[in-house]
Order: structure tokens, then C-alpha cells, then sequence
């Protein structure tokens, strides 16, 4: 029998938990936002704003108190190191901290400053902490996974005792101007300033100080002889030196305990000529980033990069979400420049921007506008990469390089996704299957929500409801679909529980500042965190995905990792505590932004092992991400709400991923809380069919809306955008293969796409798919039947559905009609791209099916486009197991030939390159056709030395309907050179 005292225990945290759940599941209708920090609210951010201030209101007068003696600095092989002496106080002390800048051959060049009393652990920890001494320097292991071999080309170009100047990158056209006094990097292209660190004097290093008891104010003897106390004030100190919060911060009830004191480090970069910037994700505003100091339509706060599991967030603002990648690209006419800004410790950037003129008698001309930004971090190195482009594709590539480029996904994962929370047994699971079939609306995959486990054990099946997940999975296989189940960072702390068993028994999980492990409360009550930092606990987590342990799994199971941001919903901003430790004596404030990464790392592994010899590519979707997590999987936009507001603000957060490098990226379609009207629902499946990750999801709260339960014509209209997802699936691979390749975005903005076109620059709700020339701009407004769309050049295009040439105006917009049924998409000319034009109910199914060609000549009869082709699931693709074609239009003679990275292959045909080895054309359509081949009935086809004649048909031009012709059933293999001569 309990004792009184056990069972008033167990009371307590019954209520307790009942108390949380009952939190999130009222309805809201806004995040909270006091459960989240302001910048005044989080003391480094607070104090380095401060000093900012400060150093604004000295102007001129402000001696930056950071510089290098020339005597200390030195340049070999690519890299510059020095040490920087900061002054800190009026007696001329100085602190001491190391500083390289490396010089790279992708043309990125590296700033990194540490503090070397930290370097050499010569500081003392408070509190008996365990925590590490040293700055935390462990982000690159995680982050970057190549780029860092040295120019060894770079040159000195000019030293002196006051800088040393730097020629390097492709032609040495880059330069790095490093001066010493006060300490700062101009960074130039072809002799012109592109990138500025510490123009204005903001960096600032929080050095170690060890904390001094403040004595009792002293008592003065009074008339009386009795001690009095001294009411003189004391000296004011100013707010950045405030020691208020150095050592000791407390939020929402909770306090930081702060064993090594402030260390907090910070630093301005300006981007002179340049007015607009973009990245930073994840934030909810426009994809060009607003002022953050006040003013008109400008925010107030900085943006904040702090992974948060934030409650149905609010729209334009600078709010933190889940996710962080300290990526910024700055773009003017011709040229875009990049920071990424190496950190994974909470991070606040100001944005600033300048209106500034060369001459100041010239009122007004000349003046451009620079952006100045202020970039904070609570801990760890700084480190910063600079990219001089000078084009997107330049950034792209270069960080690509650095951070790894997205992961080839398995073909199914880009098909559409059925998910709510929660489909509620196995044959809930598989009548959803039968009427999706029923109603032959196309999906790949079916979701999980928590509920399929035993009472929020992860690696468990409910029993009553879930009693036979092999039969559902292998219905699933049998219809070519794929099964996703969630499985989230935090284990149930209960007895009898192998997982957590184990996780305690390995000492595998996230310690708390004492040591011991650390115990919170989430979905599945007391809980605890698997500390994915340390290999043991990556190793002891893939061993929990094989087959035989997590029973019920098939080969066609598939993850989804939530809530690891991590998500502990009675910690401090609904996060674990900053002082916990993980493996190494890191603490977490350190690592927030990485640990999500962490986790998703270690699943993707997990599915790399769960049987010998299968390898199939892993499908993961991630809601916490930072720089690098792309190599991993998938990402989504969160908690969105099913409004017209959310619809609008999914495509500029999607664009901002895919600038980032993370570009398998959605929202929730539908919107997660909430019931979507069914005009909304339907314009939602019209935008996500052109997200890169296209999946329906919902609260469990919210009424089942599946297509097919959609009143027509909305089911019709939600149905074709599926079909039309489907279609175009061919192109996807492509523009993920690209991705892939380059670091490309998969759905691209009209300043990436058009870097010279400055009235685009700020355009974020349409785009351009891959390099289809396809441009996208979704409807998400009630009752709009019109979109106007804006065109960035003066190429031809066509409506996609009617043919149309459309009047267009080089950056103008373009009105087209969008009735409810309609999606609106443009043809650009001068693009071919491949389509399937036979629906199938799954991306399995339509393997082996004909393509269809489409050509959209352009105003010079020209046209190019690509197919990328695997087998769409092992990793045989690295081994030369692809086709990859070119496709040309010229001089009228449409070509398909190898790609130069499909040359010179001289493999033997693996079982795929067999079963693929006759897939062929089945037809080309031909937009913008002459009016020449008016009158043709037949055309031949040139392949493998051998022509055939197959059928032509013209359509002529009619109204503004451009001309077009159809050439079909061609029979030319996918994999074979070919041409068709339509002279």
C-alpha cells in the first residue's frame, strides 16, 4: 500500500499534468507572447543593444576598444592570425583574444575570435558546475561538412603597421582589407566594398570576470554616535555594463544559473549599397527582411534565432520559431553578398537600414541605401563566413559547399502526404487508403500522430487500437505507399519501460546542473531527453529502429521527429533550461539551436541500419532545424492556423528556407488548428501542390477534412491540384536534384532568379519552379478570381491550362484569370520541361511510365530544359545508376542528349537502368509554335541512326491562344540521344 505522502505526490502530478494539457488544448486564438523574451528581457541581447546605443550617442568621439598590434599579426598559406587586445578599463588592462581569418578556395573567406583565457580553462565555474570552461567550439563539427581548404593562392597585397590587405578568390578579385586599430575587415569585389565587419564599433566580446560579492554599504557614525547608513548613490553604470544579469537570470519563474558568467559575443556587418536582405528563417515576415529599431511599418525588436515550440505563432514578426539559420544575403543590382554567422547559441540581429550619399552637396544624388546589422550571440566563438557572390547561384553554391546541399530524397517523399492527429486505429489507417483509391485522388503517404502508441511510449503500439500495424503497412505497400510515424526526443519516465530503462542505465540522456538527469514534462508526462551530442546515445538510438525491436515497423515505415527543439512544457519558454548539460560539459545554452539537428541526425541514422543490406534513402521530416540539417530531410512550418492569413504567409517563409539551403520545406496545407472553409482548403491544395514537401495535416481537434470528404466541386477542384502535383513530378525530381547538386532552391524567388530586375526584389509571393520557367503565384485571398501576377523580364509567357500568350511588360504585373478551379500558373518561353501525363494513385505506380515534353519557344525560337532520373530510392544514383539529359531547341531542331554529368559513364546497367531501359517519350507539346508547320502531318525522329516517322498535329493561333503542335507517340527511349529535325 502507497503511503499518504506517495499518493499526495502522485496527486500533485496528475493535476500538474492535467493542468498543461488542459493549456494547450483550449483554443487560442495568438501565441502567448509573454512565455517568450523580448530583447529587454534577455540580458546579453538587452546590454549589447545598450552598447550600441551607446556607442551611436558618442559618434566620432567612440574609441572602439579593440585592436591588434602589428607586431602579432602574421599571413601563411591562407590565413591571417593575429590577437586582438581588448581594453577593459581606464588603467589599460587588456584582454586577449585570438583571431584567424582563413581564406578559402571556394572563394568564402572565415573571421573566428576566441577568448583566450577561456582557450586555456585558466577561469572559475560557479555553483560547482561541471560545464566546459572554453567558449563552445564544437559547432563546425556539426555544421560544416566541407569548403574549408585553404587558397593557398591568396596573396598580401599591402602591410603596413596600421592593416594588412588580402587578394584572394577566382582571379584574385576578392579582397580582405584587415585593420588593425580598432580592429575591422573590409571585405571588396573587383575594388569596390561589398561587406564591412565592425564599421561601426560594436564588437563586443563579454570576457570572463569572476563574480565579486558586493560588501554592505557602509554606515556612517551620526550626531548621535549611532551608525547610519550612507545614503550617498552610487555610481551610475551604464546599461551595457550592467551586471544585473551576468551571472543570474531569471523568466517566468525560472532561473539560469550562469556558472561562466557573461559571454556573450556580437558584432556589426554592413552591407553598404545594399537595401535589401534576406534569410535568417525561420520567422513569419516578408522574405525581404524589415528594420528592427522602430519607424513606419519597421519592428521593434530584433529577429531572434532561439528554437521555441511556439503556441499557433502570430504573423509578421521578428518572433523566434522552431527553427534557426543564421544565413543572410544581402542583394542590389547585379550583386549578392552573404554572412553566415556560425553559432548555435541564441542569437538577436537588428537590422538597420541607411539612406547614404558619396558627396553631401549633391542633394540627394547618388545617395543609395547600406543595411547595417547587429548580430548577438549569448555564448560560444564568433565566427562568421563572408561571401562575396556576386550572384545567388554564387551564395548558393558556396554555403552549399560549407553546410552540405539537400539530401537526394526517395521519390515518394515529394508525392503528397495524408496526416491529422490522429488517425485513430489501423483500420481507420487503411479505410483512408481504400476511398483515397475510391475516390483515384493520388498520395504516397499516411502520417501518425502520438496516439498509435501505448499511453505516449514511443516504439510502441497501442494495443486496443493499433493491434495490427503489419497488416496496415502491408496493405499500404501493396497500394506502392509509405507509412510515417512520429517518434519525439522525449521518453516516458515510468517504470517497467525498456526505453527509458535503458536510457537511464546508459547515462544517454540531457543532465541537469547538478549532474543527474534531467526530468521534464511533455506529451507523455515526466519525461525525459536522449542527448543526441553524445555518439553512444546516436549508437544506442539506431538500435532501436531495427526490425525486431520496434516491431510492427516495415520496410515502408518512415519518421517524423517533432517537439525536439526541444519542446519540455514547464521549462523556461517552454525549453529546457540553458544551464542542463550535455554530453562534453556542454551546457545548452551553447547548443539550443543545434540540438534539434542532433536528434535528426540520429534518426536519419537509425534508418540507415535497420535491417544489413537495406538502404533505402531515409525520409525524416524535422520541425527543429538549424544550418546543415537539409542533409538530413524535411522540414515544415509549424502550428499555422487554417485562415487566409496563414495561406499568405507560407509561401514567403517557404522561399526563405530555400534561399537558407533548406528547400525541402512546407506548411501544414489546411492549416493545423482550425477548420478550413472549403474555398480555403482548396486554394491551400492549389499552393501546396507547389511546395517542395506538399502534406495535409490537422488538430485533432479539428473535423476530418481528407479530399475526399470535400462537398464538390471543391473535392474536383482539390483533386486536380493533386493530379497536377503529380504530373509535374518528373520536373520536381529535377529541381531536387539541382538542389541537390548546387544547393539551389527548389521553388526560386524573383531576386534569385533575376538579380538585375530591382523592382522584384522584394516580390515574395510568387515564384519560379526549379528551371521550368514555370512561375506560381497562389491565390490566398477569399474570393479573389484574378491574379496579378509580376513579370521580371521581357520573355514570353503563356497561361499553363489555356495556352495563352499573355501581354507583359517587363516589371509590371500581368492579370490573369484565377476562378476557383484554376491555379495561376505562366509559362516562361524559352524552357522545356518533362511531365507524366497518365494520373497513378502513387509516385510507385508511375515509375515506369512515358513522359510528355512540353516547349515553350521563346521570342528567339529557342528552348532548354533538363530530366533528372534514378531509380527513386537506393543510393545506386551515386554509383552512376541515373539519366540525366539536356533537351535543346534550336535552329529548329529539338535534341535530347546526355547531360556532361551523364558523359563518358561506363557502368554495366544495374537492375533499375534495365527495367527503365525502353521508358520513352510518348509525346512533345510545342508552345508558341510557327506558323510555317502549318499543314504537317507527320515529322521524323532521328535515334540510334535510325528515323521514324510518328504524327504531327498543328493547332493554330486563335485570339491570343499562341500556336501550338503536338509530335506523338514518338518512341524515342528516355535514355537515348534523339532529335527531331522541324524544318
Amino acid at each position: 500500500m502507497r503511503s499518504s505522502s506517495q499518493l499526495s505526490w502522485r496527486w500533485t502530478s496528475y493535476l500538474c499534468l492535467l493542468s498543461i494539457l488542459c493549456a494547450l488544448f483550449t483554443p487560442a486564438v495568438m501565441v502567448k507572447e509573454n512565455d517568450f523574451k523580448k530583447c529587454s528581457q534577455s540580458g546579453f541581447c538587452k546590454r549589447n543593444r545598450a552598447y550600441a546605443d551607446h556607442v551611436e550617442i558618442q559618434g566620432a568621439a567612440w574609441q572602439a576598444p579593440y585592436k591588434i598590434s602589428s607586431d602579432k599579426a602574421s599571413f601563411k598559406d591562407g590565413q591571417f592570425q593575429a590577437t586582438i587586445l581588448k581594453t577593459v578599463d581606464d588603467d589599460g588592462r587588456t584582454v586577449t583574444l585570438p583571431v584567424t581569418v582563413s581564406f578559402l578556395k571556394s572563394g568564402a573567406a572565415r573571421v573566428t575570435i576566441d577568448e583566450e583565457k577561456r582557450q586555456l580553462k585558466d577561469i572559475e565555474l560557479r555553483h560547482d558546475s561541471s560545464a566546459r570552461k572554453e567558449r563552445y567550439n564544437e559547432a563546425e563539427k556539426w555544421v560544416i561538412v566541407g569548403g574549408l581548404t585553404l587558397d593557398k593562392d591568396a596573396t598580401v597585397a599591402q602591410q603596413s603597421e596600421t592593416g594588412m590587405t588580402v587578394k584572394y578568390g577566382p582571379d584574385s578579385s576578392f579582397e580582405a582589407e584587415i585593420k588593425y586599430a580598432p580592429f575591422g575587415i573590409d571585405f571588396k569585389r573587383d575594388g569596390a566594398v561589398q561587406v564591412k565587419l565592425n564599421d561601426r564599433g560594436l564588437l563586443n566580446m563579454e570576457h570572463w570576470r569572476a563574480k565579486v560579492e558586493k560588501a554592505e554599504p557602509e554606515k556612517a557614525e551620526g550626531e548621535d554616535g549611532e551608525k547610519q547608513e550612507n545614503k550617498a548613490e552610487p555610481a551610475e553604470v551604464p546599461a551595457y555594463l550592467d551586471e544585473g544579469t551576468w551571472f543570474e537570470e531569471t523568466f517566468g519563474g525560472n532561473t539560469d544559473t550562469k556558472p561562466r558568467g557573461p559571454e556573450s559575443v556580437a558584432l556589426d556587418i554592413t552591407f553598404p549599397g545594399y537595401e535589401h536582405v534576406f534569410g535568417i528563417p525561420e520567422h513569419t515576415g516578408p522574405l525581404s527582411l524589415k528594420e528592427t529599431r522602430g519607424g513606419d511599418g519597421n519592428y521593434n525588436e530584433p529577429y531572434r534565432l532561439y528554437n521555441a515550440d511556439v503556441f499557433e505563432y502570430i504573423l509578421d514578426s521578428p518572433m523566434t520559431l522552431y527553427g534557426a539559420i543564421p544565413l543572410m544575403q544581402a542583394q542590389r543590382k547585379d550583386s549578392t553578398v552573404g554572412v553566415f554567422w556560425l553559432n548555435g547559441a541564441e542569437t538577436w540581429i537588428d537590422i538597420v537600414k541607411a539612406k547614404e550619399s558619396k558627396n553631401p552637396l549633391a542633394l540627394g544624388l547618388g545617395s543609395k541605401t547600406s543595411t547595417h546589422t547587429h548580430w548577438i550571440s549569448e555564448s560560444g566563438l564568433l565566427d562568421v563566413f563572408v561571401f562575396l557572390g556576386p550572384t545567388p547561384q554564387d551564395i548558393s553554391k558556396t554555403y552549399g559547399e560549407l553546410t552540405g546541399t539537400t539530401a537526394m530524397p526517395a521519390e515518394f517523399a515529394i508525392g503528397y502526404h495524408q496526416c491529422r492527429w490522429n488517425y485513430v486505429s489501423d483500420d481507420d489507417v487503411k479505410e483512408v487508403d481504400r476511398k483515397m483509391d475510391k475516390f483515384k485522388i493520388p498520395y504516397d503517404v499516411i502520417w501518425l500522430d502520438i496516439e498509435y502508441t501505448d499511453e505516449k511510449k514511443y516504439f510502441t503500439w497501442d494495443p486496443n487500437m493499433f493491434a495490427d500495424p503489419v497488416s496496415m503497412g502491408k496493405q499500404l505497400d501493396d497500394h506502392g505507399r509509405k507509412l510515417v510515424v512520429i517518434i519525439d526526443p522525449h521518453i516516458k519516465n515510468t517504470g517497467g519501460y525498456h526505453v527509458i530503462d535503458e536510457l537511464k542505465s546508459k547515462g544517454l540522456a540531457v543532465k541537469n546542473n547538478k549532474g543527474n538527469d534531467f526530468e521534464g514534462w511533455c506529451w507523455p508526462g515526466s519525461s525525459m531527453w536522449v542527448d543526441c551530442f553524445n555518439p553512444a546515445a546516436i549508437k544506442w538510438w539506431t538500435s532501436l529502429f531495427k526490425y525486431d525491436a520496434f516491431k510492427g515497423t516495415l520496410e515502408n515505415t518512415y519518421l517524423w521527429n517533432d517537439m525536439n527543439e526541444p519542446s519540455v512544457f514547464n521549462g523556461p519558454e517552454v525549453t529546457m533550461p540553458k544551464d542542463n548539460l550535455h554530453h562534453g560539459g556542454w551546457e545548452h545554452r551553447d547548443v539550443h539551436n543545434i540540438n534539434g539537428m542532433t536528434f535528426h541526425n540520429a534518426t536519419f541514422e537509425a534508418l540507415l541500419s535497420r535491417k544489413k543490406g537495406e538502404l533505402h534513402r531515409p525520409f525524416i521530416l524535422t520541425r527543429s532545424f538549424f544550418a546543415g540539417s537539409q542533409r538530413l530531410g524535411a522540414m515544415w512550418t509549424g502550428d499555422n492556423q487554417a485562415s487566409w492569413e496563414h495561406l499568405g504567409a507560407a509561401v514567403p517563409m517557404i522561399l526563405a528556407q530555400g534561399i537558407s539551403g533548406f528547400p525541402f520545406a512546407g506548411a501544414d496545407v489546411g492549416g493545423f488548428f482550425g477548420n478550413p472553409e472549403l474555398e480555403l482548403q482548396s486554394r491551400w491544395y492549389q499552393a501546396g501542390a507547389f511546395y517542395p514537401f506538399f502534406r495535409g495535416h490537422a488538430h485533432i481537434d479539428a473535423r476530418r477534412r481528407e479530399p475526399y470528404m470535400a462537398a464538390e466541386p471543391y473535392r474536383s477542384i482539390i483533386t486536380a491540384a493533386l493530379r497536377l502535383r503529380y504530373s509535374l513530378m518528373p520536373s520536381w525530381y529535377t529541381a531536387f536534384f539541382h538542389a541537390h547538386r548546387d544547393g539551389s532552391p527548389i521553388i526560386r524567388p524573383m531576386y534569385w532568379t533575376h538579380p538585375s530586375e530591382e523592382s522584384g526584389f522584394a516580390v515574395d509571393d510568387q515564384f519560379f519552379v526549379g528551371t521550368t520557367g514555370l512561375l506560381v503565384k497562389p491565390i490566398v485571398e477569399k474570393e479573389k478570381v484574378t491574379a496579378d501576377i509580376y513579370i521580371p523580364d521581357n520573355a514570353i509567357y503563356y497561361d499553363y491550362f489555356t495556352y495563352e500568350k499573355l501581354s507583359t511588360h517587363q516589371g509590371k504585373t500581368v492579370s490573369i484569370d484565377a476562378p476557383i478551379e484554376k491555379i495561376p500558373i505562366v509559362m516562361r518561353g524559352g524552357h522545356i520541361f518533362p511531365r507524366r501525363d497518365t494520373p497513378r494513385r502513387s509516385t510507385q505506380l508511375m515509375k515506369f511510365d512515358d513522359y510528355t515534353l512540353v516547349v515553350t519557344l521563346g521570342k528567339d525560337l529557342t528552348a532548354h530544359g533538363e530530366l533528372y532520373v534514378d531509380d527513386g530510392d537506393s543510393f545506386d544514383y551515386q554509383k552512376g545508376q541515373y539519366i540525366h539529359r539536356v533537351f535543346d531547341f534550336h535552329q529548329w531542331v529539338l535534341t535530347s542528349t546526355a547531360a556532361p554529368s551523364d558523359e563518358g559513364k561506363n557502368l554495366r546497367e544495374g537492375d533499375w537502368l534495365k527495367k527503365f531501359h525502353d521508358v520513352s517519350f510518348d509525346k512533345i507539346i510545342i508552345i508558341g509554335a510557327p506558323s510555317s508547320w502549318e499543314g504537317k502531318t507527320e515529322i521524323e525522329v532521328l535515334s540510334g541512326g535510325k528515323k521514324t516517322k510518328v504524327p504531327f498535329h498543328f493547332n493554330k493561333a486563335e485570339g491570343s491562344r499562341a500556336a501550338f503542335a503536338t509530335v506523338g507517340r514518338i518512341g524515342a527511349r528516355v535514355g537515348a540521344d534523339w532529335e527531331i529535325d522541324f524544318a
